[in-house]
């Protein structure tokens, strides 16, 4: 009995110390679990059209002397080809703007400001709107609070014995009956309904928000945590090399022997130094990704890119499979739906709990008041 009025107490303070955090995140995750769908539709600049039938994309390096030429000056950083029927985003240096380019013909579509709508949910959602270094704080801590009241709130929900009675108050809302019932049931059932779902994203929310946490799920996953290797490409082997046709070979490498998963949607980085490796970033299926680096100048693949996802060791898995997890992209559509939905719920667990909070208030300030004073 102690255990539970202590976990109770520690329910609703640590709830109502966490509450506008957990229903920010949570309103801001339920937008952008659809972004890509929405821009889809609201931007018509993410589409491109092929001149004739049988277009193929262009290279890397005719996209970027189209740019050059477009934007005279502007350093161009890296290219992301998006797709079939996508066009390509080129971001600029030292910019926050992204041009788009028809990959089949060159053109600049578009050049859109990044500090758009869904930039404005992403702000919050990753810093709460404060500066970067405070704001990251407040979310992972508030996300760590949360993770603890999930674990509270199920040990709250587990009742003492289970008969056709408790069944009935843990699995269903009694909307017939008073509003305060309905408010208790909505964040009781509903909670319970949306836990295991919440206690993904708040784990995968963790794993990255902090490196202590992170590291500690990798090295309790049986992985090792060894010093990063660096990505350098060896200059003495063929120092006159052109960066762009080099890029240009390094696309199609990426396409035709390095991806297996949606070929087409590749991004890569156009180097600046004669060390820099090409970066090329392919297999982004279902929110993961994989990281390789070429050498600049025999395209050889360096130590530091990423294996295969399936022949990565279960710590690696895990790191890499984290966004895809905390997101609901790891079962496309049907699982962004779920998480759609399990994201609301917790946005409204602070809001049904803080009612809960103080209608208890209310009735005891009630009783105190008519408790007789006596003299």
């Amino acid at each position: 009995m102690a255990f539970k009025k202590i976990n109770a107490w520690f329910h609703l303070w640590l709830g109502l110390a966490s509450g506008i955090i957990v229903f920010i995140l949570s309103i801001t995750g339920c937008v952008l679990v659809f972004k890509q769908e929405i821009k889809s539709v609201s931007s018509p600049w993410l589409h491109a059209k092929k001149a004739t039938e049988g277009d193929e994309f262009l290279p890397p390096s005719v996209l970027y002397k189209s740019v050059q030429k477009t934007l005279p000056g502007k350093e161009v950083e890296s290219i992301w080809y998006y797709g079939e029927n996508r066009t390509a985003q080129l971001t600029i240096h030292e910019s926050d703007s992204i041009v788009y380019v028809n990959p089949y013909t060159a053109n600049v579509v578009a050049m859109v400001d990044h500090e758009d709508l869904f930039h404005f949910f992403e702000d919050g959602h990753y810093y709460f709107w404060l500066p970067e270094k405070i704001g990251h704080q407040v979310v992972g801590w508030g996300t760590f609070i949360f993770f603890l009241l999930l674990i509270s709130g199920l040990i709250l929900w587990w009742p003492k014995k289970w008969t056709k009675k408790t069944r009935e108050q843990s699995f269903k809302i009694k909307w017939q009956a008073k509003f305060k019932r309905v408010n208790y049931d909505l964040h009781n059932v509903l909670g319970f309904y949306s836990i295991i779902i919440a206690i993904i994203m708040a784990f995968t929310a963790l794993m990255m928000s902090f490196t202590w946490f992170n590291k500690g799920v990798y090295w309790m996953a049986g992985g090792e945590n060894k010093p990063r290797i660096q990505a350098l490409s060896d200059t003495t082997s063929n120092p006159q090399s052109n960066m762009l046709t080099q890029v240009d070979k390094a696309w199609r490498k990426g396409i035709n022997e390095i991806a297996e998963h949606e070929r087409q949607d590749i991004l890569m980085h156009f180097p600046e130094k004669a060390s820099d490796p090409i970066y090329v970033c392919t297999d982004m299926y279902r929110g993961t990704w994989r990281d390789v680096y070429l050498d600049q100048h025999t395209l050889a693949e360096l130590p530091a890119s990423n294996k295969r996802l399936r022949d990565e060791d279960l710590a690696s898995w895990i790191r890499r499979s984290n966004y895809g997890l905390h997101v609901g992209a790891f079962a496309g559509l049907t699982t962004k739906i779920i998480y759609f939905f399990a994201s609301l719920i917790c946005a409204s667990l602070p809001v049904t709990g803080f009612y809960v909070w103080w209608g208890k208030r209310k009735k005891a300030t009630k009783k105190n008041k008519l408790v007789p004073i006596l003299s």
